[in-house]
């Protein structure tokens, strides 16, 4: 299989031979589209475009699917992804609140990334903490029984890394 390309950059084999092996398979596109997003961080309208013309679904199917499920991103996350629990727990307990905060705190909008590419701010629906409600993870560290006021230091950690 010739090697395909995204943003100018090809398809790394582990990538090329997953779809081959899953694109016969019905109900592939899901499984496809997580290793995309596994190995890319997102799905990039270049990398679509590939996946369509290596897996003959149609452009408009494959950004259906993206569009439907809020796992799936378009747009390159932030160096240090903030995710936020809103699981029953940490909603009750002000998830919300963080997210709000955390964005402001940043001046994100929601799917925003800041312009240096360090931050991104997501919701989640459980981190599986609930005894530490509410939760925030930054990559894979984890901070939980939080309030507002201690989100600027948890950022402050990770900036200039």
């Amino acid at each position: 299989m010739a090697a395909a390309k995204t943003d100018g950059e090809a398809f790394p084999q582990e990538l090329l031979s997953f779809i081959e092996e899953w694109k016969v398979k019905p109900g592939s596109l899901i499984m496809i589209l997580h290793k995309t997003q596994e190995i890319y961080g997102f799905i990039s309208r270049p990398a679509a475009e590939q996946l369509s013309r290596l897996t003959k679904i149609p452009l408009a199917r494959i950004y259906g699917v993206i569009t439907f499920y809020h796992f799936f991103k378009t747009v390159k996350p932030g160096k240090h992804k903030i995710s936020v629990c809103l699981g029953t727990a940490c909603y009750l307990k002000g998830g919300q609140d963080l997210i709000d905060e955390t964005r402001s705190l940043l001046g994100l909008e929601p799917d925003g990334v800041t312009q240096d590419g360090q931050f991104s701010v997501d919701p989640v629906r459980c981190v599986g903490c609930c005894g530490l409600a509410p939760v925030l993870t930054v990559g894979n560290d984890t901070f939980g029984k939080l309030t507002k006021d201690m989100i600027p230091g948890i950022i402050a950690k990770y900036q200039n890394v």
